[in-house]
């Protein structure tokens, strides 16, 4: 059996093309990362609201700027916490951070995960245009834009060159039909060939070795399951693949047992797409709170804005859909009935809670040792 391929980004090579990836709120944190890192991949912790749930912060704090201010303080020390708690789980492993650039606090995070020692910083959810000037301190932290497309990496190429003198040391682009949690395409646009993976990442890969005349590794994602998805990606160009909802029903993902459990319980016809307060759809476990999501329904109706963290938020600013925070907060705490569970279209073929090493070895094709 061949095995997968090591990937180098930047300065940092994985003995595996494997990136897990990162999912909010506290699913991906320090211990998943670190298993995924100590395995031969690149563990990811997501920065997304890893403020919520920690003792940094008061979620009942009345006055609205004082909430915010402290939510986002309770963010950035809880990232110095897991960095911390994954480097000391993983002292050689490498290990990233996934942050918004929609996140209001997107600089301090991103600085922050720079100044404690992140390998890498993966960072979608809009053009991560400055992100060179966050992190410029720090020239061996590579640097991942999430892309749907050449064109979204075009844009990013010209800005980083013009204003840095630099390109990305790699791209993440994925596949809106499949991924799990934020989709980067409307619904309309997902019955586009404009968003096939089989057309993208070859798109892609051409634009970055024939006009950019670049050897920059392009990570397919979304729905990315089992060893012949990850053949079939590196078939198409990539150089590696990102996984998230795999590793969801894993001994160390951090989620409440119940969410792993939710998962594993899963059936295919379980997974919707349900509308987000963002502005773009989700993919998610059906429960009584899509339900309600789907039913037209606003489950937290007459509830504050938690923390205005958000650079777009009907929530914040019609009181529509739903609390975002509020809703993956709930599930990641193990509210299987009025959370939101984010979850790739692949959900329900995991039979049991595996450990990482597990998963790693059937997917790489390695044995156990």
């Amino acid at each position: 059996m061949t095995y997968l391929p090591a990937l180098r980004i930047g300065s940092h090579q994985a003995q595996y093309c494997i990136i897990q990836g990162g999912m909010g709120v506290r699913i991906s944190g320090a211990n998943l990362a670190a298993a995924v890192a100590n395995a031969g991949g690149i563990g990811i912790i997501s920065a997304v609201g890893l403020g919520m749930n920690s003792p940094y912060f008061d979620p009942n704090q009345r006055n609205p700027l004082q909430r915010q201010r402290q939510f986002f303080e309770a963010n950035r020390l809880a990232l110095i916490d897991e960095l911390n708690q994954a480097r000391a789980l993983s002292p050689t492993g490498i290990i990233g951070v996934n942050i918004m650039v929609a996140a209001r606090d997107y600089e301090t995070l991103v600085r922050t995960a720079a100044e404690h020692g992140a390998n890498l910083i993966i960072s979608g959810a809009g053009l991560p245009l400055k992100l060179p000037d966050f992190t410029a301190n720090y020239p061996d932290v590579a640097l991942v834009p999430i892309v749907s497309g050449a064109r979204a990496a075009r844009i990013i190429c010209q800005k980083w060159l013009r204003n840095y003198h630099r390109l990305p040391d790699a791209f993440v682009i994925e596949n809106p039909r499949s991924a799990g949690g934020h989709l980067g395409a409307t619904l309309e646009e997902l019955d586009s060939p404009h968003v096939d993976t089989t057309v993208t990442i070859p798109e892609l890969v051409n634009y970055l070795k024939n006009d950019l005349k670049q050897d920059i590794p392009v990570i397919a994602a979304g729905g990315i399951w089992s060893r012949s998805d990850i053949l079939q990606a590196l078939l198409l160009g990539a150089a590696g693949v990102q996984i998230g909802t795999r590793f969801i029903t894993t001994d160390e993902c951090d989620a409440d047992e119940r969410y792993k459990a939710f998962h594993v319980q899963a059936k295919a016809e379980d997974v919707v797409t349900v509308s987000s307060p963002v502005g773009l759809p989700g993919r998610a476990l059906r429960n009584a709170f899509v339900d309600q999501v789907l039913a037209g329904d606003r489950p937290h109706a007459g509830l504050p804005c938690l923390a205005n963290c958000l650079q777009v938020c009907k929530f914040r600013d019609k009181q529509e859909p739903y609390c975002i925070l509020r809703a993956l907060d709930s599930a990641a705490r193990g509210d299987m009935e009025q959370g939101l569970v984010f979850s790739g279209s692949n959900a329900g073929q995991s039979d049991r809670i595996r450990p990482v090493a597990e998963v790693m070895a059937e997917l790489t094709g390695t044995a156990l040792a």
